[in-house]
């Protein structure tokens, strides 16, 4: 197994590195890698149903899609992510544990008192500070994780706190867990470039990784940011993937209401409704096809909504109020 030093941070760029690798390098390989503040949705998440896209927005967090199930993550510089790429000799008898078991094995060498539970997450007196899934392609597996070192917790927890009961959705829903970074838990004081360093030795020691590494020639990295823009900075991978939903608005204005749902397909509006007594005379049909047909994506409504004058379908209610409505 070789190593391959990645220090981008972008993450667009570091999910296509990690699919290049997966999907065309032979042999066997480890990653470790950092991503700015950033959203990693499971590859059948719905987005709109994991994540505050208000907040993710406001605070320049982008979200992307990955190859692999599981649940939604933050990344952030505080966070190491790494990856295995391996080629076991019967896909039918591979062992998705093994790998965490290593990296439980080599904290535990840095002096992180950590386990393993039946989710095969791996966690500090209860608290979560790593999870993983998984993917295979022919004969090939990886299995990548997340390392919470020093993330922000905070901004975590807000930017996956969702009002779910909004939204009607057979997308794979993220468990809830109580989290915790590692760097409180050490017993001496480093930063996360020395973590990431007495990692991968603790990694070495247990797997016994080859001294050279794999280092990419300009053909790789071509096709690497090749795979970056045609896919992962894509609305098409990262949205219209989501599984279709029903969104249920409303809207309460001066002792009366309104409510607004949403048939949404690949990311689309295919259907758009509107409900209650703050309907005026005007032919609401008019309104309601306008949205439909656009996607599900506050500029792309903002922008059709820009040439009508909502409050002439909805009393008292302004474009503002009907883009809070749909998208908050």
């Amino acid at each position: 197994m070789k190593y391959i030093v990645n220090e981008s941070n972008n993450p667009y760029y570091n999910l296509a590195f990690e699919e290049y690798v997966f999907k065309n390098l032979k042999g066997e390989y480890i990653l470790l890698w950092r991503n700015s503040p950033s959203i990693i949705v499971g590859r059948f998440q719905n987005i709109v149903e994991e994540v505050n896209i208000p907040f993710a927005r406001a605070n320049n967090i982008d979200i992307i899609r990955r190859v692999t199930g599981g649940g939604a993550v933050y990344h952030d510089l505080g966070n190491l992510n790494f990856s295995f790429i391996t080629e076991p000799d019967s896909i039918e008898n591979i062992d998705l544990k093994a790998h965490n078991l290593v990296i439980a094995r080599a904290l535990c060498k840095i002096g992180v008192k950590c386990e393993r539970n039946s989710r095969n997450d791996i966690i500090i007196e209860g608290k979560k500070i790593s999870g993983s899934a998984q993917s295979i392609n022919h004969n090939r597996v990886l299995n990548h994780g997340t390392l919470l070192f020093d993330s922000q917790l905070e901004m975590l927890n807000n930017v996956l706190s969702v009002k779910r009961g909004k939204i009607e959705s057979k997308g794979i829903k993220s468990v809830s867990n109580s989290v915790t970074n590692i760097k409180p838990f050490l017993n001496e004081e480093i930063n996360i470039v020395t973590f990431k360093k007495l990692l991968l030795e603790g990694i070495n020691s247990s797997l016994n990784l080859e001294d050279s590494e794999y280092k990419l020639n300009s053909d790789d990295i071509k096709n690497i940011e090749s795979i970056a823009e045609s896919k992962y900075r894509t609305w098409e991978w990262n949205f219209s993937n989501s599984p279709k939903f029903i969104y249920c608005g409303h809207k309460i204005n001066l002792d009366s209401s309104f409510e607004i749902r949403l048939q949404v397909e690949k990311g689309i509006i295919i259907n758009c409704k509107f409900y209650g007594d703050l309907i005026d005379k005007c032919d609401l049909r008019v309104l309601e096809d306008t949205i439909e047909g656009l996607r599900y994506d506050l500029d792309e409504v903002k922008n059709a909504l820009s040439v009508i004058k909502v409050n002439e379908f909805l009393r008292n209610i302004t474009n503002e109020n009907l883009l809070e409505c749909m998208f908050n």
